[in-house]
């Protein structure tokens, strides 16, 4: 495994306390989709996450959505309906000794037709309730969770 080499204007999180992302919901149809991590990656290998990403350079959110979900699954900006923030929260992992600044979205998108990067090796879409019989990264449940609303009309 190589180390992370930030590009210019880039922020180099790996070794800090506070480090924060986005975490993805991506939704189509009523159903999510969910990536199983790749064995490559160095953080949470073989877990089951939504689309993420750190929050490491100047861009803004929904230009970091955009971004990380044509380059891990290959949606195209055409192919995004909306995007939408949910309510950040801090998910504390001790193992790793770091704490996640979770910004949460939503982006629902017109196709179930994707493409994987070597981030991830397995993908399912499933209906939202279906996460809790994966194991999932740190606080991707409660992303999850934060947006049970839009698939209940409520």
């Amino acid at each position: 495994m190589t180390a992370f080499e930030p590009k210019p204007g880039q922020i180099d999180f790996t070794d800090a306390r506070w480090a924060p992302v986005i975490s993805c919901v991506v939704a189509c149809n009523g159903k999510i989709l969910i990536v199983k991590r790749s064995a490559k990656m160095r953080i949470y290998p073989g877990r089951w996450n939504g689309i993420g990403g750190f929050l490491d350079d100047n861009k803004n959110l929904e230009e970091k959505v955009r971004e990380e979900l044509f380059e891990e699954i290959g949606i195209k900006e055409n192919e995004i309906k909306s995007i939408k923030l949910g309510d950040i929260f801090d998910a504390d992992d001790p193992t790793l000794g770091k704490t996640w600044i979770v910004h949460p979205v939503i982006a629902e998108v017109e196709t179930e037709k994707i493409v994987l990067d070597w981030e991830a090796e397995e993908y399912k879409w499933i209906n939202p309730g279906e996460v809790e019989n994966f194991d999932v990264a740190p606080g991707f449940r409660k992303v999850v969770r934060n947006f049970l609303k839009e698939f209940h009309g409520a």
